[in-house]
């Protein structure tokens, strides 16, 4: 079994580059929960690029505009299409926020207008490793109050296939894994845990 790597996909428009040590934290909770070989490295490729289709797992992520180029989109669709997985995660978490309205429009752009939908809370991939029985797990950041002031209670997905092909969540997960994995002592439960959920379910479905 080859190891599994993290890719960050750096796309044109916005501010792709964020939550810079969320990546190594998830890579730690793999190697401490599960038998999946892991490559420590995060890799970072151009979403126009075909290196993307080597990719098993794919990050996006930012705060602002999300406007992908013609090339970017076609890439995307095909990887999408073809069996990829890509997480997408809103730093404002914040519906009526520029990232989450622009990525929006693009995934209507590029797989039809009602393609993102809800997923269920009972959707295997909230027991793909953990289990999750109330849905995706709360972060810091919505209790806050910043961002739309919400606690947004389901994530959506493009589905291909019957199997979810672009996971998209406004609850800023990666804000809330962005910190040293060496601080987890420090949690009295390990918020990552449901990253390995996403990752094993990319993996296994």
């Amino acid at each position: 079994m080859k190891p599994f790597f993290f890719t960050r996909l750096q796309y044109a428009s916005g501010d792709w580059d964020t939550d810079q040590r969320m990546p190594s934290n998830l890579l730690h909770s793999l190697v401490e929960y599960t038998t999946v070989p892991v490559d420590e490295k995060e890799k970072v490729v151009k979403l126009g690029s075909n290196d993307i289709f080597r990719s098993p797992f794919c990050y996006l992520s930012g705060h602002k505009l999300v406007e992908f180029s013609s090339q970017e989109r076609d890439v995307f669709r095909r990887y999408v299409d073809n069996g990829g997985f890509v997480f997408v995660d809103d730093c404002n978490h914040d519906i009526d926020g520029l990232f989450a309205k622009s990525f929006e429009q693009e995934m209507g752009r590029t797989f039809g207008p009602k393609a993102l939908q809800k997923i269920p809370n009972n959707h295997s991939l909230y027991t793909s490793f953990f289990k999750f029985e109330e849905g995706p797990p709360t972060t810091s950041f919505e209790l806050n109050g910043w961002g739309d002031d919400l606690v947004h209670d389901y994530l959506k997905a493009v589905m291909v296939n019957g199997r979810i092909g672009v996971l998209y969540s406004n609850k800023d997960y990666g804000c809330e894994w962005d910190y040293d994995f060496r601080n987890k002592r420090f949690l009295a439960e390990d918020n990552t845990k449901f990253g390995v959920n996403i990752v094993m379910y990319a993996l296994t479905a």
